[in-house]
């Protein structure tokens, strides 16, 4: 969950996710050759009933190609 899905850490890990745990959600979108690109993090907080967004930065709807 941390890393892309071809990561191999050497190290057995479950993914467990609980409450009162803070997760960075990030995104890259961009070239898979490299060159420009933008990447995005969301933080939250996992709940009992879900997750709560800690973040408090808008993003720049001019920046995400489309209207969110």
């Amino acid at each position: 969950m941390i890393y892309e899905a071809d990561y191999d850490g050497g190290q057995d890990y479950d993914g467990v996710v609980e409450p009162n745990m803070t997760l960075c959600v990030e995104s890259f979108i961009g070239h898979e050759e490299g060159g420009e690109g933008v990447k995005l993090e969301e933080q939250v907080l996992v709940t009992e009933t879900g997750i709560e967004l800690m973040s408090t930065f808008p993003l720049d709807e001019r920046l995400l190609g489309h209207e969110v």
